[in-house]
């Protein structure tokens, strides 16, 4: 059974995300301190942590350390209630693998939770499709694999996950903030020209000569959806 361990001392906001967690069929350990987390993570080894970046005692950055240090590269997703971009590139450069800025939704944590362990390649209990689909264009989520009608189309690292971003909010338009934030998991001091460019790649690779399914709205960002007929 794939196990989580949630590290923060609000005691709710534990039981919340444990009872979220076990919904999905995962073994879920809480601990309400950065020393006890540590401690947790020796004895229950978790293929996944959530990590409290403000605690009274050692906060998650240094919890993070300690258990690099030692060895352990478990993947970890922060909380935290420090929204600037020097915060979550902080928190990255430590080693962590993503976060979500509280308050946040339980299902956002879910689905953060099954990204990095589908890249750590950890087995998820809950079977689930790992095949996106938009008209004729599918994507495997296991094998990295995306083809549009009977064409492979070949993909960088950077273009696969933007592409799964566009797949998985599929008519749900998405701003290039939320782009940079979701791909990149930083900002990028503004410079917002990098989506622009991985955009007209993507467009360029799934599109060749079909009819297009990464549609700009002006002002507001992009959206991706099956062609009308």
């Amino acid at each position: 059974m794939t196990r989580v361990l949630v590290t923060d001392d609000e005691q709710m906001l534990t039981d919340l995300l444990s009872m979220a967690l076990r919904m999905e069929g995962w073994e879920v350990r809480t601990a309400g301190s950065g020393f006890n987390a540590l401690q947790a993570a020796r004895d229950f080894e978790p293929d996944a942590l959530v990590l409290d970046v403000m605690m009274p005692d050692l906060d998650g950055m240094a919890v993070l350390q300690r258990l690099r240090h030692s060895g352990n590269d478990v993947p970890v997703l922060f909380l935290t209630a420090k929204d600037s971009v020097a915060d979550r590139v902080a928190g990255l450069t430590a080693g962590g693998d993503d976060y979500v800025t509280k308050p946040f939704s339980l299902e956002e944590v879910v689905a953060r939770l099954r990204g990095l362990m589908r890249r750590a390649g950890t087995a998820l209990t809950r079977d689930s499709e790992p095949i996106l689909r938009v008209g004729d264009l599918s994507l495997n989520e296991d094998s990295h694999e995306v083809v549009r009608g009977d064409r492979e189309i070949q993909l960088t690292a950077t273009e696969f996950e933007l592409l799964r971003f566009l797949m998985r909010n599929q008519r749900r338009v998405v701003s290039k903030a939320q782009i940079l934030d979701r791909v990149w998991n930083y900002e990028f001091g503004g410079s917002s020209n990098v989506v622009e460019l991985y955009i007209h790649h993507l467009r360029r690779k799934t599109n060749a000569g079909q009819e297009p399914l990464i549609r700009t709205v002006r002002g507001a960002g992009y959206v991706m959806e099956a062609p009308r007929k």
